[in-house]
């Protein structure tokens, strides 16, 4: 058997899954983010660490532990988690979505060197910039600080002793040379640290150690190794087996993401595209990333006071872009845009736009987010050749075929079940434990394909070219 810890900003999730890799077993348990200063997120370590015990003590409750193989980490990327040289931690966890290093951030993306080398903008959410802030703002502990870890890391350090990270987490810090996979000096030198700050670089189906005797013994286990395992999305790919070129999922969750795995490095910083390391050898990922997907229906939803599923059951069949647009840029946008300050809107409402046809409107207007990503992706010579379809978001066939029609690819739909972050942790500790190789990340199961209307594919073009024209002039008359 082996175990998937998957570290979320909301909770921790753990499953067991056994050699067929289907699931034995699952826990959760909660976590709540601190926000003490406008545009802060943080949370306190010692938290996720009770959390993974009140998951594993859950999980050991409903299976015979003594079988576990391997345990694999997945967790929320970006966090700064700083530690002393006896390893205490220093101070709160700066998240992912923490904004308060913008102009860090900027300073550091104005060093030509940090988009060469890790091949993306530095954005305020990564964890370079957090650092600088500290340095900045924090000096005191910035002077103490012996060890940068991620997230998940600090899970791995609890677990093993050891102090080590991976390939696909790692390559959201913006000190990773992503081309060559290893720690680049200059760029952690630009933010005042070194090296020696820096924990040991593995792959992610790489065994990183050995659960530790004083927990082995508390939950029955038996020599068992805990693998590299994968930042969130890397993680959730190799859940659902998008590991090699042409493969790509679509993610409809509270934000949109599209993924797409490559056997070569080929960034474009400037489109905004996230190109990271994979959580397996040699193989990279770009990702473009939509900040209010699911949450813009959400939003709709509430000001609409209608139920979502309501809302989407009663568009009946799929149609051409009505003339009514929707920018969902609720919180700002990543790509290809990376502008935190533009806000959503709706255009050209008239005497004939209902309910129904806003509905529709928040529906294309994310649809063109994922296309403006798709072109994103695609322009850097991405193969993109089928996509599986993940996230709250497709339990709405209206939504999910006018992505597949903007795109002009089918998309898949699996069959009910969890192969997100937690799922590919425990592939990858299966990996780590057995030495399997890629042949272990198959597809799952697929429930049914929604294909695209192509009769309607230019109509959606047409329409996202509005689309583009709409942002353009939001953006002019800021």
């Amino acid at each position: 058997m082996y175990i998937g810890l998957d570290l979320g900003t909301s909770g921790i999730k753990g499953i067991v899954i056994d050699d067929a890799q289907a699931v034995l077993a699952e826990a959760t348990a909660p976590l709540t983010v601190q926000r003490p200063h406008d545009g802060w997120s943080e949370q306190d370590p010692a938290d996720w660490i009770a959390a993974s015990e009140a998951v594993m003590d859950s999980l050991a409750g409903q299976v015979d532990m003594a079988a576990v193989r391997g345990i694999g980490l997945s967790g929320h990327m970006h966090g700064a988690t700083l530690l002393d040289a006896a390893d205490k931690v220093l101070r709160p966890c700066i998240l992912w979505n923490d904004t308060r290093s913008a102009r860090e951030a900027a300073v550091l993306d104005d060093n030509p060197d940090f988009r060469r080398l890790t091949g993306n903008i530095v954005f305020p959410g990564f964890t370079a910039p957090k650092l600088a802030w500290v340095r900045n703002h924090e000096p005191d502990v910035f002077a103490k600080v012996a060890m940068v870890l991620l997230p998940k890391d600090y899970l791995r350090l609890w677990l093993t002793g050891e102090h080590v990270t991976e390939m696909s987490d790692a390559a959201g810090t913006s000190w990773l040379d992503v081309g060559g996979r290893c720690w680049s000096g200059d760029l952690l030198a630009a933010t005042g640290l070194d090296r020696d700050a820096m924990p040991r670089l593995v792959e992610g189906s790489a065994v990183s150690g050995k659960v530790r005797d004083t927990l082995a013994t508390r939950w029955g286990l038996k020599d068992v190794v805990v693998a590299g395992g994968g930042g969130d999305n890397a993680a959730s790919a190799v859940g659902v087996g998008i590991v090699k070129p042409g493969q790509a999922f679509v993610s409809l969750g509270t934000s949109g993401v599209l993924f797409a795995a490559s056997d070569a490095y080929q960034p474009d910083a400037a489109s905004a595209v996230h190109t990271f390391c994979h959580a397996l050898p040699d193989t990279w990922h770009q990702m473009g990333v939509i900040l209010a997907a699911a949450d813009a229906l959400n939003w709709w939803a509430g000001v609409a006071g209608e139920d979502v599923a309501a809302l989407t059951g009663a568009l009946g069949d799929l149609r051409a872009p009505s003339r009514t647009l929707f920018l969902p840029y609720l919180g700002g946008e990543r790509t290809p845009h990376n502008d935190a300050a533009v806000r959503g809107q709706f255009l050209h409402l008239d005497h004939a736009t209902d309910r129904a046809a806003m509905t529709r409107a928040v529906l294309e207007g994310v649809t063109h987010a994922f296309r403006d990503s798709f072109d994103a992706l695609t322009g850097t010579g991405t193969r993109i050749d089928r996509l599986i379809g993940v996230g709250g978001g497709t339990k709405s066939d209206y939504w999910v075929q006018a992505i597949a029609t903007s795109l002009g690819l089918p998309i898949d739909l699996p069959v009910a079940g969890d192969f997100g972050g937690a799922y590919g942790a425990a592939r990858l500790g299966l990996m780590a434990a057995t030495g399997a190789g890629v042949e272990a990340c198959g597809t799952p199961p697929i429930a049914r394909t929604v294909d695209p209307v192509i009769p309607l594919h230019d109509d959606f073009l047409t329409a996202h070219a509005r689309y583009r024209a709409a942002y353009r002039a939001v953006r002019d008359l800021d």
